[in-house]
């Protein structure tokens, strides 16, 4: 698989305190249990930009005068510091890699692979919850560059375990289930962000504005009628092309799983499988985790297309953004943008309920996945 390692604990812990809050429960007489749920945060003041960058590397990001590793250093910012981008630029590419893109922001430039493109949409909050085949809830994407967290319980996942205490966030692209809607004191609405598929099942509230309720008309099918559909990852150039026939109908740059291990050395444990494969599990959300050297632990993984046996999958990505560079645990990464066009594209047709199918046990045929090195 390939959510990050857990090692890397520190990737997520928050640059500023969150507001400490309380939530308002339903019932007003039982206000008093509900103080364990403090210290969701309404949303941040975000840069007022159309296009912002969030500082994903897990440590610092260097801001240089020109577009190349061995500039001056003009500015440097910590994990999730956001930015205003102006434009992409080609630049000269750092000893090692083959990415040459740099992004202009008001500070200098900083490398690609160390920024999240985001954005900052709030939303219009859901007054109620629909009913479905699992429950009340509805599928939802965050659609603001991060959003502050509190947690129903203590935490059972590693990831959470990991960022608990130190104002743990959501991110821009995520996708989750929510099945809670509360109030706080101060009248912030909260969701409660839930996962229904995956190892764990932590329970997280966050400021509603910040999540976009996922419609049927959100996940239905890219050229329902296309023949021969097919996806082509090619290894060494880290691309995906989506074909229709002999047509090449969409490309991207991914990131597939790397050659070398923790401790430098060549390794087939994170190889992504080279050959020709038939999905059998597609899934709008997805906690990932394993246990290959050490282990890693990821929730709310969007818009994921099971090819391999071992879990391998096309999906989405919050973590990083090195696409062009093999750096998985054997799946393939995509921006979430791109793995949101490859699911809706990609046979069979899932809808919304329940977002999930196991396309084998549904005697249907997915598209044919090719990988080749």
């Amino acid at each position: 698989m390939c959510a990050y390692k857990m090692s890397r604990r520190d990737f997520l812990k928050a640059t500023a305190a969150a507001a400490g809050m309380l939530l308002l429960p339903k019932d007003a007489e039982a206000k008093i249990a509900q103080t364990h749920l403090a210290g969701a945060a309404a949303l941040d003041n975000f840069p007022d930009a159309e296009f912002l960058g969030r500082n994903c590397s897990g440590g610092i990001l260097n801001f240089r005068a020109r577009p190349s590793a061995d500039s001056q250093i003009v500015k440097i910012v910590y994990e999730d510091a956001l930015f205003p981008i102006y434009r992409e630029v080609i630049g000269e590419p750092p000893a090692g890699t083959p990415i040459a893109t740099w992004y202009e922001t008001p500070y200098g430039y900083a490398f690609s692979p160390n920024v999240q493109e985001v954005k900052n949409e709030p939303n219009e909050l859901e007054n109620e919850l629909p009913q479905t085949s699992m429950g009340k809830g509805f599928w939802a994407e965050i659609t603001v560059p991060y959003v502050g967290l509190s947690f129903d319980t203590d935490p059972i996942s590693p990831w959470y375990q990991s960022i608990y205490g130190h104002n743990p966030r959501a991110y821009y692209g995520q996708v989750f289930w929510v099945d809670d809607i509360r109030t706080t004191y101060d009248g912030t609405v909260l969701y409660r962000a839930n996962e229904l598929y995956g190892t764990y099942h932590d329970l997280v509230y966050a400021d509603g504005r910040g999540f976009r309720r996922i419609r049927e008309e959100d996940v239905s099918q890219i050229h329902p009628d296309a023949e021969e559909k097919r996806i082509l990852a090619n290894l060494t150039y880290q691309t995906l092309s989506c074909f229709e026939g002999k047509d090449e109908v969409f490309f991207c740059r991914m990131s597939s799983g790397r050659v070398y291990g923790d401790d430098g050395q060549l390794t087939d444990n994170y190889a992504t499988p080279a050959g020709n494969h038939s999905p059998h599990r597609k899934l709008i959300s997805l906690h990932m985790s394993g246990s290959v050297s050490g282990g890693w632990d990821t929730p709310g993984v969007p818009w994921n297309l099971m090819f391999a046996p071992g879990g391998a999958a096309i999906h989405g990505v919050f973590w990083h953004a090195s696409f062009g560079i093999a750096r998985s645990h054997g799946c393939i990464n995509c921006r979430n943008e791109d793995a949101k066009w490859i699911y809706r594209w990609s046979d069979p047709y899932v809808p919304l309920d329940p977002g999930d199918m196991d396309i084998v046990a549904a005697g249907l045929q997915g598209t044919k996945v090719e990988v080749v090195n």
